[in-house]
């Protein structure tokens, strides 16, 4: 959802020791600009195992990625003298990416993943390589990382490739302010030597999964808010449509017990308590038994995909806790080949997530929809409109939430089901991981839109429904969207704008903050 283009490095550092990485400190240096530290843990262990991998360059036996070449050239035998020339040249023809460039918290978020691993001592680098690439990231030195390159597995390669060329001295890198230069510039203004590769050092920089698993753990932060705010923006719809909120009741939810069904539920019945709006129509005369699905099934709906959720993060903290590269130097010293750099448990959760980001967003724009027809509107007028006929109200704001929804059934299509063979019939299956994540991003970003304009909607509807007076919760959420440059309900303005301004309350946190803050009483989860 956030796109940062610059770094502002805060004081406290992440520590990066042997074990697993928190969710949230990868969200910290990729987002928030924090540096990093190699703990003396993790120096002792990288130094205990790159003696193996020195070891082993002396040997007459080949050895992938010490002394053989890579992929469908492993059978290759490498002579001693040229396995300098053999890392180099991997980075080189591997940082063959093309597109636009990739975000910066991505490509952060990517560079703290393979850093991790390398802490580990589980990849055989040497101590300096490590420190310098630590130092890199540290320094807000960001590698310039292109949209194309990789299909998720021997790691996210292309992507990887173009980091580890800028710790050789090579490439294009964006410094701390954004600023684009060489990376051999860049280095030299940090104070960091350009490092020399030595034996299997090329290959432990770019056989992993970072950027997919750095991009799933920045969906997941994203999404873990959107989630709620969908919560806020149906309730807003239920009270402002004046919909039922007795299907929310606790022991209704409780007949069927997915956790966060009940979590959705509870919300809705949080926001909405206290709602002058929602008892004028309690009473016997009121004849309406119950509501459309798009109302009614909320809790269903959102509470599904926050159990997606839930699924997705186990995944990818098991992945934080992961050490990949083939070969891996084992704990007690054993050098193996093995396949845990193929993607497949990364991609299916984000392929998972972009299905639950496009349901979300398509009973968001239903419910959008319902605002505009004075048929199914309960005595609003036509589009919301001040005037209807001379003013068109809200009418193509919808057709903007539904063309973004369009868009999202597009992205919810699976690329985990995609395996193109590579490198010579070698990589005969790979995850399409990378590709997976890219779209979960834009389909991130198209669910916050959409919820935008059900916000917009819905408190143009509350307005309309006055002098009623909604709950605190919802009213604190009309009254952050009209501080956000949104005027009360009039004769037809540029909406583009207002559109805008909902979107950035949304992305910038200021709608949950409304209604949280008018809820001491419950935790928005």
């Amino acid at each position: 959802m956030a796109d940062v283009t610059t770094t502002t490095p805060t004081t406290q550092r992440v520590e990066i020791g042997t074990g697993a990485l928190a969710a949230d400190d990868v969200v910290r240096v990729a987002r928030d600009g924090a540096g990093v530290v190699l703990a003396e843990e993790a120096l002792a262990e990288i130094a205990r195992t790159r003696a193996v991998i020195e070891a082993l360059a002396e040997d007459e036996a080949p050895h992938y990625g010490v002394s053989t070449g890579f992929g469908a050239l492993a059978t290759k035998r490498i002579p001693p003298e040229r396995r300098a020339d053999l890392q180099r040249s991997l980075i080189r023809s591997h940082a063959a990416g093309s597109g636009p460039e990739v975000e910066r918290e991505v490509v952060r978020a990517l560079m703290l993943l393979r850093l991790s691993t390398l802490a580990t001592g589980r990849t055989g680098v040497r101590v300096g390589t490590a420190q310098a690439y630590a130092a890199m990231l540290d320094a807000g030195i960001t590698p310039v990382v292109h949209e194309y390159g990789s299909l998720g597995c021997s790691g996210d390669l292309a992507p990887l490739s173009h980091v580890a060329l800028a710790l050789m001295g090579e490439g294009d890198v964006r410094d701390a302010s954004g600023r684009r230069q060489p990376a051999a510039e860049a280095l030299a203004a940090a104070g960091i030597d350009p490092v020399v590769l030595a034996e299997k050092e090329g290959l432990a920089l770019v056989n992993g999964t970072d950027g997919m698993l750095g991009m799933l753990v920045l969906a997941l932060a994203d999404l873990r808010a959107l989630l709620v705010t969908a919560d806020v923006a149906a309730a807003l719809s239920v009270e402002s449509l004046l919909g039922t909120d007795a299907v929310f009741a606790a022991d209704l939810q409780s007949l069927r017990p997915h956790p966060g069904q009940a979590a959705a539920a509870a919300n809705l019945r949080a926001v909405l308590a206290g709602s002058g709006v929602m008892a004028s129509h309690r009473g016997p005369e009121c004849t309406r038994v119950q509501d459309a699905y798009s109302l009614r099934c909320a809790p269903q709906v959102h509470g599904a995909a926050r159990d997606t959720l839930a699924h997705a993060a186990a995944v990818a903290d098991r992945e934080l806790a992961a050490a990949i590269d083939n070969p891996v130097v084992t704990p007690d010293l054993r050098v193996e080949s093995n396949g845990n750099f193929h993607g497949a448990p990364v991609a299916y959760v984000l392929d998972f997530l972009a299905i639950a980001v496009a349901d979300v967003a398509s009973m968001s724009e239903r419910r959008t929809d319902r605002f505009l027809d004075p048929a199914r509107s309960n005595g609003l007028p036509p589009f919301l409109a001040d005037d209807p006929g001379v003013d068109s109200g809200h009418m193509i704001a919808q057709y903007t939430a539904a063309g973004i929804v369009s868009e999202l059934k597009r992205l919810a299509v699976p690329a985990s089901v995609d395996s193109i063979p590579s490198s010579a019939m070698q990589e005969d299956h790979v995850s399409m991981g990378w590709h997976a994540a890219r779209k979960l991003r834009r389909a991130i970003d198209g669910l916050a839109r959409v919820l935008a304009i059900e916000l917009l909607t819905a408190a143009r509807g509350l307005d309309l429904r006055a002098p009623l007076q909604p709950s605190a919760a919802t009213g604190a959420v009309r009254d952050a969207i009209r501080a956000a440059g949104v005027p009360a309900p009039g004769p037809d303005r540029f909406l583009a704008p207002e559109i805008e301004a909902t979107v950035e309350a949304v992305t910038s946190g200021a709608i949950l903050r409304a209604a949280q803050g008018a809820l001491p009483g419950h935790d928005l989860s």
